[in-house]
């Protein structure tokens, strides 16, 4: 059953350069009625402040789809991947058996993002990190794929 909530019930956290509004229990967020749904465990929608964003820190097992909705977000990792993706475009990373990874906004203005996690079918896999441009006809009252996994 899909359940419509205002933005302004969500779960969330300021923390100044980040103001994130959880739509499932997500870091001091905990409400054990929205531990996910199915293989979504996460969706986050974070306000980052420019010149702002989140430190090197690690992940494992988890597949992580960032959309830029507003200004852009700058990847780096521990495999050796960097990459700034724009509004409008995706990322997403494998976590796997293991990555670590910073994102930060280094534009001018507020970045805002979507952030995605789904537990992956199977543990362990190689870690991994891509960015697409994503087709920026129109969109609007559309449903459109941001990740499938299907290649």
């Amino acid at each position: 059953m899909i359940e419509r909530r205002p933005f302004d019930r969500l779960g969330g956290a300021d923390h100044g350069w980040l103001k994130a509004k959880h739509h499932f229990s997500f870091a001091s967020y905990n409400d054990a009625g929205r531990m996910g749904w199915g293989a979504l465990r996460v969706w986050n929608d974070d306000t980052i402040a420019s010149q702002s964003g989140f430190p090197p820190h690690p992940h494992a097992n988890m597949e992580i789809i960032t959309y830029v909705r507003e200004g852009a977000i700058t990847h780096r990792d521990s495999l050796g991947n960097e990459g700034r993706t724009e509004a409008g475009d995706v990322q997403v990373m494998s976590a796997g058996s293991g990555i670590t990874h910073s994102e930060y906004n280094v534009e001018p203005g507020t970045t805002r993002i979507f952030q995605i996690w789904i537990i992956p079918d199977e543990s362990g896999q190689p870690p991994a990190w891509g960015a697409r441009p994503f087709p920026k006809g129109e969109r609007s009252g559309k449903f459109v794929a941001l990740a499938s996994g299907f290649k």
